[in-house]
């Protein structure tokens, strides 16, 4: 590809308001541009990156054996209401009516769509196991459509399912997709790990999302180097931490009240920071109180150590919808303000984190500027669950070394679904008995622009993007400096045709700039290899440079496509 004929309107400047570094960079080298908020326009380059991420899934889909189609992003709305999603799922679905007045959707996931399809085309089990697949646009109305391409209104997604007669068939197609995950996102040249995380809207009995390490991401991870664990905190548990099943006394403001409750004034102390600070005890010795009202139960109490936080999903996951009492609220239900409560009397029902099932803690007295020491959980009417987000430092739950956290970029996602959407749109076989049964079903995505996002956000430097050469736009970037110097102009055309001839993508910049300029937007669109034609064509060599190392060699013209062979199999 001739650079004079590309679409490549690289820029000096960050975008404005923009934070990812794969945002700034997506812009800055051409890529990308942006039309609205969360609709992306991909350019010539941006795009021959998703091609070459699209070519490593279809590889590798098709090695498990994938069937590719392609579905519609029209949905009619009956199959949306046969599986229950158009009632469950929010404004995030983009809803609409045709010009006769029919409900239809714009499908951001389509298994509906393949439920349908495999109601009237599966009927015996003869027929299974199946996998399907597409590539295809999403589209979402995401509330807060931020950071480039990585959260956005319409995005480019693989779907594959797997279709089976029974759980054993799922077990074998979902390990299946394990494999091939693992492969892709290695291909792409991402640092990632898989962790358990929470079905959400998908449903089903178990998930997995792939996760891509970057500083970039919203989404955090706890894992364990020593046994392989990993969750998103979303689902994240820890193990029993040492000494917490002592019951040592709490020692407030110097004093020891043994193992008494006693009532203590805390004039004025409301926060947790307060408190400990006010009576000389660390924030693990608080009992803290939240007072919640959901909408099935009403109020509740829930509790968790003062040192860790509420993880509101994992509440909900428990109680349904909620929201945070107010401060009137509060005092009405508990006779105190907020900062002084606690499950000492209480008429609510409490539901407590699984840390506070042994020990001695402070807690609110139910009287303003009081609390009280040395509570235990077998004082009051308590239920226990995972309630806090667990953080790097805890133990792990499975070989109780402590775990690592980091912040990361969701990337693929697989859900062993059952019967879900089969069981309630008729979607069945007959099985060797000729006994009707529903197709147990699995859903497997993958983010396409993530993954380009990802590696952005993994592989760059001060001067651009460093691509991993297997999604690279081009293989070599071939810079002509002399563009007026009719014996490069001729060195790099021959060199341009001899690449090609090899095999190598390239792109070939004999645009009429300065060499800074071409310099910088090599170094900016960060091809894994560059070759220059200039000066030293003058004793018969060109220079060879590596992206991802910045080393350079000199080597003689006909000894070029040698070494940019060398070169490219060097690069990660």
């Amino acid at each position: 590809m001739r650079a004079t004929r590309l679409l490549l309107p690289t820029v000096k400047e960050d975008p404005a308001g923009a934070e990812a570094v794969s945002h700034k960079l997506m812009v800055r080298a051409g890529l990308v541009r942006q039309l609205s908020a969360g609709v992306y326009v991909f350019l010539p380059v941006g795009w021959r990156v998703m091609q070459k991420v699209a070519a490593i899934i279809r590889e590798e889909i098709d090695g498990i054996g994938g069937q590719e189609m392609l579905m519609p992003v029209i949905n009619p709305a009956e199959i949306w209401q046969q599986s229950g999603r158009w009632y469950d799922v929010g404004d995030e679905l983009f809803r609409l009516k045709d010009r006769k007045g029919s409900d239809l959707a714009l499908a951001m996931t389509h298994e509906e769509v393949v439920t349908w399809l495999a109601a009237r085309e599966i009927q015996s089990y003869k027929q299974l196991p199946q996998i399907w697949y597409h590539i295809q646009t999403k589209e979402r109305d995401e509330a807060r459509p931020k950071s480039g391409v990585l959260r956005t209104r319409e995005f480019l997604m693989k779907d594959s399912y797997t279709l089976d007669a029974d759980v054993a068939g799922l077990e074998e197609g979902y390990i299946k997709h394990i494999a091939a995950y693992d492969r892709i996102f290695s291909r792409c040249g991402l640092r990632f790990i898989r962790v358990e995380s929470d079905p959400g809207m998908m449903g089903g009995a178990m998930a997995h999302e792939y996760m891509a390490f970057s500083e970039a991401g919203e989404d955090e991870v706890v894992y364990c180097t020593n046994c392989g664990y990993g969750a998103n905190v979303e689902l994240a548990v820890a193990g029993p931490e040492p000494g917490s099943g002592e019951d040592a006394p709490v020692r407030a403001g110097g004093g020891d009240a043994g193992q008494d409750v006693v009532e203590v004034p805390t004039p004025g102390q409301r926060t947790i920071d307060d408190v400990t600070a006010f009576l000389g005890v660390e924030p693990r010795a608080l009992m803290k109180t939240l007072i919640v009202v959901t909408e099935a139960k009403g109020p509740l109490m829930a509790l968790v150590r003062g040192d860790q936080e509420l993880h509101e999903g994992k509440l909900r996951r428990l109680v349904g919808e909620f929201r945070m009492a107010t401060a009137e609220e509060v005092e009405e239900l508990q006779g105190a303000q907020a900062g002084f409560v606690g499950p000492i009397p209480t008429k609510l029902p409490v539901l407590a984190d699984e840390t506070l099932r042994s020990g001695r803690y402070v807690t609110g007295a139910n009287k303003n500027d009081y609390h009280v020491v040395n509570v235990t959980s077998d004082m009051f009417a308590v239920e226990f669950a995972d309630l806090h987000t667990v953080v790097a430092g805890e133990p792990c739950p499975q070989c109780e070394q402590p775990l690592e956290g980091a912040p990361v970029i969701e990337i693929g996602n697989i859900f062993k679904l059952g019967t879900k959407y089969s069981a309630s749109m008729g979607a069945t076989y007959l099985d060797e008995q000729g006994q009707e049964k529903p197709i147990v079903m699995g859903s497997y995505g993958i983010g396409l622009a993530r993954i380009a996002a990802a590696a952005i956000e993994q592989h760059h430097d001060r001067d651009g993007i460093v691509w991993p050469k297997t999604i690279a736009p081009f293989d070599v970037h071939l810079v002509l400096v002399g563009w007026a110097d009719e014996v490069q102009k001729a060195a790099a055309g021959r060199l341009y045709r001899e690449l090609s001839t090899a095999g190598f993508d390239v792109l070939y910049d004999e645009r009429e700039l300065s060499p800074g300029v071409k310099f910088k937007d090599a170094d900016l669109l960060g091809c894994p290899v560059q070759v220059v034609v200039g000066k030293r064509l003058a004793d018969g060599e060109v220079e060879v440079k590596s992206r991802v190392s910045g080393e350079r060699a000199v080597v003689g013209v006909d000894a070029c496509v040698d070494a940019v062979s060398a070169a490219l199999a060097a690069a990660p």
